[in-house]
């Protein structure tokens, strides 16, 4: 087995040994029959590129990940918190990784499910109508492309919205205009705190009430909700008053495999960001499931679980370091660099620590690459090699 060196939390470095562990093989697979499955995909940097403007993106290298995530049978949410909304990605990407991503989904028979938002407006812009307009026009791009979306939650409503009234009126008129059912999205304010306040109350149960009568009076055009939340606890109640036929997609990083699973009063979709990085084993614990194999199902993502947790860990806004720096690790980039300069957003500890848990839950598809990759990660951060 291939030996690292890799620092600890106590500031000593052991000499780990990677391959305890069979990598899970990505195997090519048909969508799951018993859920519907998104991950939420990341973008890759152009390393040579200004890490804040559109040229700043791998497009091929971005479109192979994303062939790669329907090879498996995963779909694709697309340009969503994962891929540096809010962090570094620009509009004219946003814009440019839509078109781009729908064609390709064209040609391969994939699903894409396309990220609208307010980002188009600078915060001196910020108003309800200007949210609105600014929805309506991010939804009119993505209709024209011949595709559905998820309505993103909003810094400008959150900003500007004075309580649940507004957010039924915004989200009513832009859900007129939908062509096909949209997926909303309710993201905690652990992933961006300029959310806190969402839907019109700080408590989270009061916010519930006030999304669920905003799906409630616009069911027919709604195809489910993303909560993104990390309590398993209000995501089952959640589920189990939304409307019929109106799908719950859990978004929950740390409790993803027992809401999937779900239980004899229902179950959770999934739209989530942690299937970026651990598509081999999502893929294939989907397929256990579909086959009525529940223990299956569990028994393949259980050593997932902490890989999940540690990637989301605190300030969980910045999990899209682990995600790129596992995508680096399994050569699905050739580089650790990050939009918005966000491969320095995690310590090196954390990074190795991260190694250490992929490696158990068999997600490094090649220890000997992964060791190689890893070694100049650490040289940079003065970790001498043994």
């Amino acid at each position: 087995m291939t030996a690292l060196p890799l620092p600890t939390r106590e500031g000593t470095v052991e000499v780990y040994r990677l391959g305890g562990t069979e990598p899970i093989r990505a195997e090519p697979s048909p969508p799951p029959t018993s859920r519907a499955a998104l991950a939420a995909a990341h973008v890759v940097a152009d390393p040579l590129g200004d890490p804040v403007g559109a040229e700043a993106i791998d497009w091929e290298a971005t479109m192979a990940f994303r062939r790669f995530l329907w090879s498996v049978g995963l779909g694709v949410a697309e340009a969503m918190d994962t891929a540096g909304r809010g962090m570094g990605l620009p509009p004219a990407a946003v814009r440019t990784l839509l078109s781009r991503s729908l064609a390709e989904a064209r040609a391969v028979g994939g699903r894409v499910a396309c990220g609208i938002n307010t980002d188009d407006l600078e915060e001196a812009e910020w108003s309800l109508p200007g949210a609105t307009g600014a929805y309506l026009d991010q939804l009119a791009f993505v209709q024209e492309r011949g595709g559905s979306a998820v309505m993103m939650a909003s810094r400008a409503a959150a900003a500007c919205a004075t309580g649940a009234e507004d957010y039924a009126r915004l989200y009513q008129r832009v859900l007129e205009e939908a062509d096909r059912p949209v997926i909303l999205h309710w993201l905690g304010p652990m992933f961006d705190p300029a959310l806190a306040g969402y839907w019109g109350s700080a408590d989270p149960h009061e916010a519930m009430e006030s999304l669920l009568g905003i799906v409630s009076d616009n069911a027919h055009a709604i195809e489910g909700v993303k909560i993104s939340m990390l309590d398993e606890d209000l995501e089952v109640e959640f589920r189990r008053r939304l409307p019929e036929g109106v799908r719950c997609f859990t978004g929950d990083d740390f409790n993803f495999p027992t809401l999937i699973a779900g239980d004899d009063r229902g179950h959770s979709d999934a739209l989530l960001g942690i299937f970026d990085a651990i598509a081999p084993a999502a893929a294939a614990a989907l397929r256990a499931l579909d086959g009525g194999d529940e223990a299956g199902f569990h028994r393949i993502l259980a050593p997932t679980v902490p890989l999940s947790r540690h990637i989301f860990q605190a300030p969980t806004f910045h999990y899209k370091t682990g995600l790129v720096f596992l995508a680096y690790l399994n050569g699905h980039q050739g580089h650790f660099r990050m939009v918005g300069g966000q491969e320095g957003a995690r310590s090196i500890i954390h990074l190795a620590e991260l190694v250490r848990l992929a490696d158990a839950a068999g997600l490094l598809s090649d220890p000997d690459m992964a060791a190689r990759r890893m070694r100049p990660v650490l040289a940079c951060a003065g970790v001498a090699d043994r």
